[in-house]
């Protein structure tokens, strides 16, 4: 929001609208839109433009850069904006526990394998993803349903003690009354192109977070939304039902205290 803030005083000190600073660097007026409105993250080659232009070398270049320290990734940011005031949450994961419902030694042992970590990215990755999950206990929490493969279950994270915490968190999540956890055991089904999470907010506002092995995106475009509300709504059908999944949950936790 600094960084969106800075160019907007930029521009407006110039007179420009944003499609005439966009015909100037050479980005869309779209573009120039979704940065000033803290939707999207600038880029690093979008920064130096900005610099270029209006005259003042490293000032969005350092702004960009800080945002490298954020918790969260670019192609993240705008959902969990969004999804601090949604009224529903759609999330599908055939790998890993869903963040918001990770328990906090489950989430460190995730962020510890990712390639050139330190400690202190662990720890801060790690606040970022718990002050999430305030959401959860507000007083009006967001209708929630997630959908979870099977083998979600089965990999091992952080130990047998870990995933047995993590299961028992989960069966306790399971049986709050705005929460609907569903898990697939069929081997093949439509999720398997990777994960992705659903927000709807009061307003209206429906927009989807596709998760990468780069970064995800974010976007409310219409017919991705639908797609993908389409492909939840299919494992949905293919799931275990609600009883029968806690049931699953409850024959996991069985096996990693065993």
């Amino acid at each position: 929001m600094l960084f969106a803030k800075t160019l907007r005083k930029h521009r407006e000190k110039r007179g420009l609208s944003r499609e005439e600073l966009a015909a100037q660097v050479h980005h869309s007026a779209s573009t120039i839109a979704n940065v000033e409105t803290g939707y999207r993250a600038p880029t690093a080659d979008q920064a130096r433009d900005f610099d270029e232009f209006f005259g003042t070398p490293g000032t969005f270049a350092d702004l960009e850069e800080r945002l490298h320290g954020l918790p969260f990734s670019a192609g993240f940011r705008p959902f969990k904006d969004v999804e601090a005031e949604a009224v529903v949450l759609k999330l599908y994961e055939p790998l890993l526990v869903p963040g918001p419902l990770q328990t906090e030694e489950y989430m460190r042992a995730v962020f510890e394998t990712h390639p050139g970590v330190t400690p202190e990215l662990v720890d801060e990755r790690t606040a970022g993803r718990l002050a999430r999950q305030g959401v959860f206990t507000q007083d009006s929490p967001p209708r929630l349903w997630c959908i979870i493969d099977q083998y979600v279950l089965k990999r091992e994270i952080g130990g047998r003690k870990a995933m047995a915490d993590q299961l028992r968190h989960l069966i306790g999540v399971a049986r709050r009354p705005n929460v609907t956890i569903q898990v697939i055991t069929d081997t093949a089904h439509c999720g398997l192109s990777g994960a992705f999470y659903l927000a709807e907010t009061k307003s209206g506002q429906r927009l989807v977070y596709l998760e990468t092995s780069a970064d995800g995106t974010t976007t409310e475009e219409p017919d991705t939304v639908l797609n993908q509300e389409t492909r939840f709504a299919t494992l949905m059908t293919v799931a275990l039902r609600a009883r029968e999944s806690l049931e699953f949950l409850e024959r996991m936790l069985a096996e990693w205290t065993d």
